[in-house]
């Protein structure tokens, strides 16, 4: 089985493949390095001579040979247009299909600045070079095993183990290497790794050694009656009530006493076991216990899946603001079972349901047209969910720039959990009440009662109930991302057009607000 390297032009294909070969101690066999030494000459004179068609021709040819004859561990770089061909589709199901992300301006830039960019047939109009790179998108995503996004120096390397991990798993189980300024870490997605039948697999994904670090769970009552005894052998387990109402330091420091009498010590880890409450606050007695220790989020939630376990923040609520005590965490890997939200009341599926709405706004293109139509939640739309985040948190860890996007309906959200006490609604309940404030902010009239339309087929409110304006706009005055007097919103055009740090005058804010209770 070799690690089989696809994408479009420019995602670095040959550069990854030459990293990942020198760490496995292999020679990489580049599809279009021997193709031109067949021609005698490069793959753009081929074109010319020949054309596209015979080129393809050839090409099938020579991949569907060297991946059956590709060793163990072997690392084979294909060709951007290589998986066009269904036998070279066919012949990738015995191999891990790496998936190279690059999006059209980077890969665009990263062509013309190559000795050979000028010539390369695909490349020489921009338009019709993204337009390319749109069509076969979805082609790439359905044959990757695993994701690797724009991948720092040496960060090929460091994905070795995990990508060799997932060679062992059982097909279907997917990779996503999530890449942030202070730290990397594998995201596996598989129905069933929860399972009781399926303890060693989870034990051989594992993203630690856990002969050298003991692992200690955190959870919530319920889940941990749940799945508490799915994880392999840990070395306790700390559990807290269960709702929003106990993300607080007093929770916090019932976890931290409950790890220092059970003996963790900073070799040790921390699992997160529950959903974004639990993820939340393990990950931030993780990140202050004995001044850091690693943590490892295993999500049983549909917030928690698409949303809340990636990206490294953690925290605790305070009584009269929401997320307010809380530091930046990456964890050391996310392990994601999506059989795990069958479990869920269908009021809470419902209401996590609201964050997949929310990164469809934020990513448009094929995830909003999914959500928009209707379409079920699946372990498609939970990898697409993931990559969304990720790649915010890739470009922006610390909510300096993009990554305010993801705050898209929190603002007003946040403030109504808090005006409300964390008691009358759920957090998705209320980003969804944000999520019409900010459309009515945005001006976007059609698609605020489209939204509303979405959220009122799932049960979910759409008025606000009982909550003077006047208390959410006080909340909303402590928000933890003002800046002075002003708290900043994300406004949005269209579904994937949204701009971050927007001012809002207090009075149109409470209009909105005021709106809701209408």
């Amino acid at each position: 089985m070799a690690f089989v390297l696809i994408g479009f032009m420019g995602a670095g294909k040959s550069t990854v493949a030459e990293e990942l070969a020198a760490t496995l101690g292999v020679t990489v066999l580049d599809s279009d390095r021997l193709l031109e030494e067949q021609f005698g000459h490069p793959v753009a004179h081929e074109f010319e001579l020949h054309g596209e068609q015979a080129f393809r021709a050839a090409e099938q040819e020579l991949v569907c040979r060297l991946l059956g004859e590709a060793p163990a561990d072997g690392v084979i770089a294909l060709g951007g247009g290589s998986v066009l061909s269904e036998p070279v589709r066919e012949a990738l199901a015995g191999h891990v299909t790496v998936l190279l992300d690059v999006d059209p301006e980077t890969a665009w830039e990263r062509v013309h600045a190559s000795p050979d960019g000028a010539t390369r047939p695909l490349a020489r109009d921009a338009d019709a070079f993204r337009a390319l790179h749109a069509s076969r998108s979805a082609l790439y995503e359905d044959l990757a095993d695993a994701f690797l996004a724009d991948l720092p120096l040496g960060g090929a390397a460091r994905a070795t183990d995990a990508l060799r991990a997932l060679a062992r798993a059982p097909r279907g189980t997917r990779m996503l290497w999530a890449s942030a300024t202070s730290g990397e870490y594998p995201v596996l997605i598989a129905r069933g790794l929860l399972a009781e039948a399926n303890e060693g697999v989870l034990a051989d994904l594992w993203p630690l050694d856990r002969s050298r670090s003991r692992a200690y769970c955190v959870s919530d009552e319920n889940v941990s009656a749940l799945y508490g005894q799915r994880l392999g052998e840990t070395a306790a387990t700390v559990t807290i009530a269960p709702g929003e109402r106990n993300k607080t330091l007093a929770s916090a420091e019932r976890v931290w006493q409950g790890l220092l009498e059970a003996g963790m010590t900073r070799s040790d880890h921390v699992v997160a076991l529950g959903g974004g409450v639990v993820g939340d606050l393990a990950g931030f007695c993780a990140a202050t216990y004995q001044r850091g220790v690693a943590v490892v989020q295993v999500p049983t939630t549909l917030v928690a899946q698409v949303d809340s376990a990636y990206g490294g923040k953690t925290g605790v609520d305070l009584p009269g603001a929401k997320n307010y005590v809380g530091v930046y965490h990456q964890p050391a890997g996310v392990i994601v079972d999506p059989d795990t939200l069958a479990t869920l009341p269908a009021a809470e599926l419902a209401a996590g349901w609201v964050e997949v709405l929310k990164t469809a706004l934020i990513a448009g293109g094929a995830l909003w047209e999914s959500v928009a139509g209707g379409a079920e939640v699946d372990e498609r739309t939970i990898l697409a969910c993931a990559r969304t985040k990720l790649a915010l948190v890739a470009a922006d860890e610390r909510d300096g720039g993009a990554r305010q996007l993801l705050n898209l309906g929190h603002t007003i959200g946040h403030a109504i959990e808090t005006a409300t006490g964390y008691a009358r609604y759920r957090h998705g309940e209320a980003v969804g009440l944000g999520l019409l404030a900010a459309l009515r902010l945005s001006g976007q009239e059609d698609l605020r009662a489209q939204v509303r339309d979405l959220l009122a087929a799932r049960g979910l409110p759409v008025t606000l109930r009982e909550t003077p304006a006047d208390a959410v706009m006080e909340a909303m005055g402590r928000d933890k991302k003002r800046v002075g007097a002003h708290v900043p919103f994300v406004l949005l055009s269209a579904p994937g057009e949204l701009r971050y740090g927007c001012e809002v005058a207090p009075e149109d804010a409470r209009e909105a607000i005021v709106e809701l209770a209408a």
